[in-house]
């Protein structure tokens, strides 16, 4: 354990183990019904219900060098890889509908004291199956590290919900070169571990919000979260203000995720 001025060093011991269980609910909501007629997806299940992992895969969330409250960092891909696995055996972190921006994988620290650290965390992946893919809106969760055992206290990742929190693209077609394209619920997409979190009560010596840390972890996919936006009504104001016409965008999906 080191802390300096506010920076803290993460070490978490290799050799320990720790047990993870996923879960995949049912599918049962699509907008064009792909989960009634597609037998993959109606089928998609968790890979492996329960996988104990040593402590060594998560080292992948921890940052190389010291960081402080707020700071993000590039999360390494070989741990997730090893995770995504029990959720798929055929998971993808270059996105098929990649804009430019969106592929990635990011840490944050929200809070720590003398005794544990919350790393905050957002990713992008998709899994593929032999007749198309299946891409949730992200990956979400948290990592806490007993900074004075160096263990995994706690681990959770998650696909959040959302009115649609995936896209699926399928084809339908085996002598056509295109795929069709769905989106839809799912209501449960997770691993979490098999040790309970303890830090709900805990006082942290520094520490964000999760709404600060998601925002955090949202401007390192999209560049457009570096705008500072601003309501409808206050746009009409400046624009009455400064003389300066409206430009309006409709869209009929998510800006801020990959689920459509």
């Amino acid at each position: 354990m080191n802390t300096q001025s506010g920076n803290i060093l993460l070490n978490i011991n290799p050799n320990d183990s720790i047990i993870v269980k996923g879960n995949i609910a049912p599918i049962t909501l699509t907008q064009n019904g792909f989960h009634e007629e597609w037998e993959v997806l109606s089928n998609f299940r968790i890979a492996a219900p329960e996988k104990e992992y040593t402590v060594s895969t998560f080292q992948s969330f921890l940052p190389n060098e010291s960081v402080s409250v707020a700071d993000v960092w590039k999360i390494d891909e070989a741990g997730v890889m090893e995770l995504l696995r029990q959720i798929h055996p055929n998971p993808n972190l270059k996105m098929s509908i990649d804009a430019g921006d969106s592929s990635g994988l990011w840490g944050c620290l929200r809070a720590y004291n003398d005794k544990f650290a919350d790393i905050q965390f957002r990713l992008h992946a998709e899994f593929m199956f032999d007749d198309g893919r299946f891409t949730p809106s992200l990956f979400t969760g948290n990592l806490i590290i007993d900074r004075v055992h160096q263990k995994v206290n706690y681990f959770k990742m998650y696909v959040p919900e959302g009115t649609v929190n995936f896209d699926v693209a399928w084809r339908k077609y085996p002598d056509k070169p295109y795929s069709i394209i769905d989106s839809g619920f799912c209501s449960q997409m997770e691993l979490q571990s098999d040790h309970p979190n303890i830090l709900k009560d805990i006082e942290f010596t520094e520490s964000i919000s999760q709404d600060e840390a998601n925002k955090k972890l949202m401007r390192c996919f999209y560049k457009f979260e570096e705008i500072n936006w601003v309501s409808f009504d206050e746009a009409i104001e400046s624009a009455v203000t400064q003389q300066k016409p409206i430009h309006v965008i409709s869209i009929d999906g998510p800006l801020k995720d990959e689920s459509c």
